[in-house]
């Protein structure tokens, strides 16, 4: 069982038929966890279903919105409530399995990364689904890679872990699905020590009810463009890099997470 705290951070919009599963998936991984929901005025019934589990399920922390602002702002909602050591975002929808936290964690619990994102294209298990949306999403990848000066492969997966009081500091404005590229440009200008790993994916398609869309993909590239050109934060200082350090990543910390992640 990992050392670490877990803030879940879950931004929900019209997903009454996962919701509870998503929860009970959360609650079943073996990290101490607080579970955090927003709900950005779903019209579906989820809103009600978060309503009554607010009265009955003292162990989840619900917020809702009173208006449909977007994930970034449901994000921001929930990430003002974290108190756990790391914060992860999962996805209401199911996409994502939380049986994944643990591999996720163990970077930062072996202390040689500060973020850490799960990529779908690194050779995980996943659903077969549509060859342009991959293709869309690597194209963005590809560019945000080349203002950034990463090389991650998948910059718009919907897993990704941060150190919480890290992710605290970053400056987050974008409402809906820009919190992606903005976040990245974040953790690049911060010069953040980032690891990824791969994912299972069970992604859905539109008659299961998935949300995003070409226009969003289009509106990325503004996004991209615009926090790694136009508003950019300062790099820390040499002093706020070693701060941040809590743990000093070593080889005999990088050969345990190679053994944990084989096993």
């Amino acid at each position: 069982m990992s050392e670490l705290t877990l803030s879940v951070l879950i931004p929900v919009y019209n997903e009454r038929e996962t919701i509870h599963e998503v929860i009970e998936r959360v609650r079943a991984v073996p990290i101490e966890t607080e579970i955090i929901l927003v709900d950005d005025y779903s019209v579906d019934g989820t809103r009600d279903v978060l309503k009554k589990l607010a009265e009955t399920e003292k162990d989840l922390k619900i917020r809702f919105h009173d208006v449909n602002r977007g994930k970034g702002a449901a994000i921001r909602t929930a990430l003002a409530e974290a108190t756990c050591d790391v914060v992860i975002i999962q996805d209401a929808d199911m996409e994502y399995d939380p049986v994944e936290y643990p591999r996720l964690l163990a970077p930062i619990e072996q202390g040689v990364a500060d973020v850490v994102y799960g990529s779908r294209f690194l050779g995980g298990p996943h659903r077969v689904l549509f060859f342009w949306h991959q293709l869309g999403n690597q194209f963005l990848t590809l560019m945000s890679n080349v203002l950034t000066n990463l090389n991650l492969t998948d910059m718009e997966t919907g897993y990704k872990a941060f150190k919480t009081d890290l992710m605290k500091s970053m400056r987050l404005t974008t409402d809906r699905f820009g919190f992606e590229p903005e976040v990245t440009a974040r953790v690049a200008q911060m010069r953040c020590r980032i690891f990824e790993l791969p994912i299972s994916y069970w992604g859905r398609d539109y008659d299961d009810g998935k949300k995003i869309t070409w226009k969003d993909g289009v509106a990325a590239f503004w996004h991209i463009f615009k926090f790694n050109v136009l508003d950019r934060m300062p790099a820390p200082s040499d002093a706020e890099r070693a701060a941040r350090r809590s743990w000093q990543g070593s080889n005999q910390a990088l050969e345990a997470l190679n053994q944990k992640g084989k096993a």
